[in-house]
């Protein structure tokens, strides 16, 4: 479901309220509806794992660092992050970026149609610190290097076809990726306080080996028309990509990205903001900017961001309350789930199974605050449709 109007959400006493004033025009704000918990209700207590989640869901740990997965040998990567689900048949994978370096790398899990674990298993190893990355449309997992002239590799969810490093993707400190089929993009962010909003357009869809890199072109203001322009030498080097382009605008640490109905949305975590492009018009503008809301909302340290069939996105904290909140197609900010314990690490690599039942993700650094002590989880329940 395709946003309409900017963010107009606030908090009270942690629970959603809408205002009337629209966020970044600075409008004077109406007095609030009648507060409420958000679509899922309350926040319960924490349960065994230490999650506290709305009424009628439940969280299962799918995975420890260092740890062999649940009847398999294989024993799960450090500081997991970026994550995706794939179909496989009646059941489905799911696949996490391991954020370190040396090593970094990706694995898999493997799902039978009642949920049990049937296998797990690598599918990159030997790169450097791989954070996010995004699905595409004929399912492969683009595993993003969150270094200097970091790479996009290309994988097999499936671990049969052996990865392949997409050069003409760009090299920059990649973080995150998103696949539009309809104009036949991937979208791209940059980890850098001064980074860019970049988008590849393959020569032909469905092969990245080839194409060309573009770079976003507005003004310096939080809304108005973009354009796109050729990024002269994608290797970035000796000039960095986001350094080549007159014009080209910058944001402050892009984070995750999603790609949904015409419209991209991503994060920027050096000020906990989500943006909104309209690929229909080439308007952007703000979804959420905590400082505009004077920091009452629940959602702070912006990160991975994802979404459901019913139109919520779920954005990941990296830090803050250790949340999982949701910015509503009504453009109400609540929190989905809170993990107790973990204030040293941050929330990774949100993603629906492939039915929209089951939610996973991770703690990349667990009760440890070590890149070893990483928890993946499944939460399940009755996500809106």
């Amino acid at each position: 479901m395709e946003r309409r109007n900017l963010l107009r959400a606030a908090v009270l006493g942690g629970s959603a309220a809408v205002f009337g004033g629209t966020l970044w025009r600075g409008a004077a704000y109406a007095a609030p509806a009648q507060p409420g918990p958000g679509p899922y209700g309350a926040l319960g207590s924490p349960d065994a794992n230490g999650i506290r989640l709305p009424s009628g869901f439940t969280s299962r740990v799918i995975a420890r660092s260092g740890q062999t997965v649940s009847g398999t040998s294989y024993t799960w990567h450090n500081a997991p992050d970026g994550g995706a689900c794939y179909a496989d048949g009646s059941g489905w994978i799911y696949v996490s970026n391991s954020e370190i370096n040396p090593s970094g790398g990706a694995s898999a899990v493997k799902f039978s149609s009642s949920g049990s674990i049937t296998g797990a298993y690598r599918i990159l190893s030997s790169t450097r610190q791989n954070c996010a990355g995004g699905k595409t449309p004929w399912n492969t997992w683009l595993s993003c290097e969150e270094v200097s002239l970091g790479y996009v590799y290309e994988t097999d969810p499936w671990g049969v076809n052996a990865a392949n490093r997409r050069d003409a993707m760009g090299r920059f400190k990649h973080e995150a990726a998103a696949a539009d089929p309809v104009r036949q993009v991937i979208y791209l962010t940059e980890d850098e306080t001064n980074g860019r909003f970049y988008r590849f357009v393959p020569t032909t869809w469905g092969n990245l080996s080839s194409g060309t890199l573009q770079v976003m072109v507005a003004g310096s203001g939080t809304s108005g028309s973009f354009s796109w322009a050729n990024v002269p030498d994608p290797d970035g080097s000796p000039t960095a990509t986001r350094s080549q382009v007159s014009g080209s605008k910058s944001f402050n640490g892009g984070e995750g990205c999603h790609y949904a109905d015409n419209t991209v949305w991503f994060t920027t975590k050096g000020d906990n903001r989500v943006w909104q492009l309209n690929l229909t018009s080439n308007t952007y503008e703000l979804a959420y900017d905590d400082s505009l809301v004077n920091g009452t909302a629940p959602l702070t340290g912006v990160d991975n961001i994802t979404g459901s069939s019913s139109g919520d996105l779920f954005v990941a904290e990296d830090g803050g309350n250790m949340e999982i909140c949701l910015i509503t197609p009504d453009d109400v900010v609540a929190s989905f789930l809170r993990i107790d314990g973990q204030s040293g690490s941050e929330i990774t690599g949100p993603a629906f199974s492939p039915d929209g039942t089951r939610l996973y993700f991770s703690s990349q650094r667990g009760t440890s605050g070590s890149s070893s002590g990483g928890i993946t989880y499944e939460v399940r329940g009755p996500f809106r449709a």
